[in-house]
């Protein structure tokens, strides 16, 4: 009997009916650049031998563009922000997400679901979030920095990093006017584009993806940037200050999506499911440091906050073309 035993676990093991099942091909990845440690992704390749074939963007724009102009099938997971959901999902370019498939579901705190650009959570769910800030030198900026209007000042010509982000950084002047950040009444948007314009002769340089360069290099004093992006300046400097602007702070939600016409459906359903697991949202986070929608991850920034004080960008239809024409006249 012993011996008979011995036999069928061996025929088990070599027709690979174990617990562990056997996975191979690609998942074709586009993500924000800086966002995921290389540690996370050889991983998960290894884990699942799966190779994990990462592109990025620095924009949502950027990102709609590599998609729209690529062949379908091209991409298979996608991390849009909020409002970029929203107009992907008009567009028909993803798909609605099968969350059966991914066991860590229940990790995600029930504050982050149900935001308004994708109601019910039924084609993206959240990744990671962050909020715009001001971080500033206090070593050298003596001055009472509180919000966005004190950034016009002359002295601070050529000492600013700002986010290249047409929406948000739009959205920041708009909000500095006094003014809905998704405001679309032409008069005010010219009001925008003066205010930028005097931004604009402070700024040394826009960069959406790694803009505490310029704090570690000492090339400014100054930035308008994501928050995990001033926290790890400030690991380099503890000299930075991090500012929550006055005039409010934009928020910005970045999501799992997979695109229609994806190849690899259930590499990419693995591929995100991995992401969501604690051990793995933790990584995440200890290398760069945005805020996790994981309940069981400890967040520095109370979340309360940030949903009663922030403020998403939205799909303003085609109101984006006077966005664009603005955005082209201070770049």
């Amino acid at each position: 009997m012993k011996k008979i035993l011995i036999i069928l676990c061996f025929l088990l093991f070599i027709t690979g009916c174990t617990s562990n099942k056997h996975y191979n091909g690609v998942v074709n990845v586009l993500n924000w650049s800086s966002y995921i440690p290389d540690e996370v992704i050889s991983s998960f390749e290894k884990e699942y031998n799966i190779k994990v074939n990462y592109g990025t963007y620095s924009s949502n724009e950027e990102l709609l563009a590599k998609v729209t102009s690529s062949k379908e099938g091209t991409y298979d997971v996608v991390f849009p922000s909020d409002y970029m959901v929203e107009l992907m999902i008009e567009k028909g370019i993803i798909q609605p997400l099968d969350k059966t498939k991914l066991s860590n579901y229940h990790n995600i705190n029930p504050i982050f679901l149900n935001q308004e650009y994708d109601k019910n959570n039924n084609y993206s769910l959240p990744f990671l979030s962050t909020i715009v800030v001001i971080a500033y030198n206090k070593d050298n900026i003596k001055d009472n920095i509180e919000g966005y209007n004190d950034l016009l000042n002359e002295k601070y010509k050529n000492n600013i990093v700002v986010l290249d982000d047409q929406r948000i950084v739009i959205g920041l002047s708009l909000m500095a006017l006094g003014y809905d950040m998704n405001e679309t009444d032409i008069n005010k948007l010219q009001e925008a584009e003066n205010w930028l314009k005097n931004l604009k002769n402070n700024t040394k340089a826009y960069d959406s993806d790694s803009p505490k360069t310029f704090f570690i290099t000492d090339e400014v004093d100054l930035g308008i940037m994501w928050s995990a992006e001033a926290i790890l300046a400030q690991e380099k400097n503890n000299n930075i200050e991090i500012v929550y602007p006055k005039e409010g702070h934009a928020i910005s939600m970045d999501n799992y999506t997979i695109l229609k016409g994806t190849k690899n459906k259930d590499n990419a359903y693995l591929f995100i499911d991995y992401l969501m697991r604690d051990d793995v949202s933790q990584k995440i986070i200890d290398e760069y440091p945005y805020i996790s929608p994981n309940k069981n991850i400890s967040n520095s920034i109370d979340l309360n906050d940030i949903f009663n004080n922030g403020y998403y960008v939205k799909n303003i239809g085609e109101s984006i073309k006077n966005y664009d024409k603005l955005w082209a006249n201070i770049k």
